[in-house]
């Protein structure tokens, strides 16, 4: 398994994700934005890409050439919860500083998603989008400072949605745990610039 910058927009390839396994496959057939992708084995003769196990698409913030958005984060249904989409999120936020950005952004709409953008040293700026996502923030060149109050007031944003027990109970652990640690870049990463 390793990570694979694959392209940066507008001349990135396009994914050929099973809608059945990744939330927001169809995000990964456009070819404006930039890819990477955590892989296991070489792609196979079928109709989509199954040797993927995550992929994230991004491209520069429209508003600061100094800072990289990453549009989409997804992870195949059999391997969520193993830590692969933060892994994704760090090796991103590595090659964007290679690539001259200074800082790194994702809006997350949900706990999962808030969490993983921590672990892989996002901040949660305070700030939402005006489709409920979180935005979480991070120099490209190292983890974000984060503080445990801050972080859990990005999970008390969620208490507002409508939630089941057992995700209540979820965000309660995460709360009590406090900001998650840190993952580094995989040291299996191809470069990528």
């Amino acid at each position: 398994m390793d990570c694979a910058l694959l392209g940066w927009p507008p001349d990135a390839p396009t994914l050929r994700l099973d809608y059945r396994r990744f939330a927001y496959a169809g995000k990964f057939v456009l070819g404006s934005t930039g890819k990477a992708v955590v892989r296991e084995g070489e792609r196979g003769e079928g109709e989509y890409d199954d040797h993927l196990l995550a992929a994230a698409s991004f491209d520069p913030d429209r508003t600061d050439p100094d800072r990289l958005v990453v549009r989409y984060v997804t992870v195949r249904d059999d391997r969520r919860g193993e830590g692969l989409g933060a892994r994704l999120l760090a090796f991103v936020a590595a090659r964007a500083a290679d690539r001259g950005y200074h800082r790194v952004r994702i809006a997350v709409n949900n706990p999962a998603a808030y969490v993983a953008a921590h672990r892989a040293g996002f901040a949660f700026t305070g700030a939402e989008t005006g489709l409920a996502e979180l935005v979480c923030e991070r120099p490209s060149d190292r983890p974000a400072d984060r503080d445990a109050g801050v972080y859990r007031s990005g999970l008390d944003r969620y208490r507002d949605r409508d939630l089941d027990d057992e995700a209540l109970a979820h965000l309660d652990e995460k709360a009590a745990a406090g900001p998650p640690s840190v993952v580094g870049v995989p040291d299996d990463a191809e470069p990528g610039g």
